[in-house]
């Protein structure tokens, strides 16, 4: 997002280790709610990426627990998003187990769309750089790219018949509709007003998308932002395909242009991204079930669960992982206001997904 010298200067990457012999894998896995140990494996908590100037950019801490490891990682959103990160992490866990060779060895062009000579500029004395993410709210779809959110979802599949879309849902992922559901409950439980405006906001890789195409394995950050917006009462007025089908015409329509069409207007404009929920009314779906992991193995195994830090945690920030037992499973970390979350709970609609 920013240019700097300085890189060549400070550490790229740090490690840790830890023990916490007092805890156990049940007693961090068994909860319903995410337990406040979780906080203490992962390093630079409440670092913001900027920081990365005069920080390192990977920190990797290992903490030892009484019967077995967690391995938390720490990375700058501003360098990787989720696909680089995995591929990252997957690559280490090769060469800590001796591999002779990386499997799927990462693309570092930086002739791409991406690399930006744009570069922020703070007045000395000014507002801190929380404060100024906080404040920089814009009503604008195509302001808000440089989000860090899921991928894009399952692969989309149309059925046509004499040239007719068969159904709605037919043509839009399964994730897709995942993600309508849970911005409908989470929604109703809010018991917003009918006429206010509610926003989801999920991502896109971009790699794919671009003319020509980068390769999958492009190491950096190559996702853009894409908030779908309905009134509180149609969203709720309407049935599960509608929403879906709303999530889906907003990510089906991001191509190349688009995606040059925010990078510039970024460019023209380069400013914070505003991640959070200011209006008590935003969900944003972070991470993705399509990212691989649980392939990767350090020597001791195939990992038993996969954990998000406290990085970007607000009321209607939703993180989506991978069930370890595949087969199409999605694992979510929800978080929510108490009286939201009890919502949710009792919402037949949602919990009948729910195991």
């Amino acid at each position: 997002m920013a240019t700097s010298t300085s890189y060549a200067t400070i550490p790229v990457s740090i490690s840790f280790t830890a023990k916490a012999k007092h805890l156990f894998i049940d007693n961090i896995l068994a909860p319903v709610d995410v337990p406040y140990c979780f906080k203490e494996f992962f390093a630079f908590n409440n670092t913001l990426s900027y920081a990365g100037h005069y920080k390192p950019l990977v920190a990797v801490q290992v903490t030892e627990l009484g019967d077995g490891i967690f391995v938390g990682c720490t990375v700058n959103h501003a360098v990787t998003d989720g696909t680089s990160f995995w591929n990252f992490f997957n690559t280490f866990a090769e060469v800590c187990k001796g591999a002779k060779k990386i499997s799927k060895s990462p693309d570092f062009c930086r002739d791409t769309v991406f690399n930006s000579p744009a570069v922020l500029r703070f007045p000395k004395g000014g507002p801190t750089l929380r404060k100024m993410m906080n404040a920089e709210i814009s009503d604008s779809t195509e302001s808000e790219i440089f989000g860090k959110q899921c991928d894009d979802g399952w692969k989309v599949v149309n059925g046509k018949t004499n040239g007719n879309i068969t159904s709605v849902l037919e043509q839009i992922s399964s994730f897709q509709s995942l993600s309508a559901q849970l911005w409908r409950s989470v929604t109703r439980a809010r018991k917003l007003a009918t006429t206010r405006t509610t926003t989801f906001r999920m991502a896109v890789n971009c790699r794919h998308r671009l003319e020509p195409q980068l390769k999958p394995l492009y190491f950096g950050n190559a996702i853009q932002s894409i908030p779908t917006v309905a009134s509180v009462g149609e969203l709720l007025s309407r049935d599960l395909g509608w929403s879906a089908d709303l999530l889906h015409q907003n990510v089906a329509a991001h191509n190349d242009a688009t995606v040059r069409r925010g990078v510039e207007d970024w460019e023209s404009n380069p400013r914070l991204f505003p991640l959070g929920n200011f209006d008590g009314a935003m969900m944003t779906m972070g991470s993705s079930p399509r990212f691989p992991m649980y392939d990767n193995d350090f020597g001791w195994g195939r990992p038993l669960a996969v954990r998000s830090g406290r990085a970007n945690k607000f009321d209607g920030k939703i993180s989506a992982f991978p069930g370890r037992d595949g087969k199409g499973s999605v694992d979510l970390e929800v978080v929510l206001a108490p009286d939201t979350m009890a919502g949710l709970e009792s919402d037949r609609e949602f919990m009948q997904y729910v195991s």
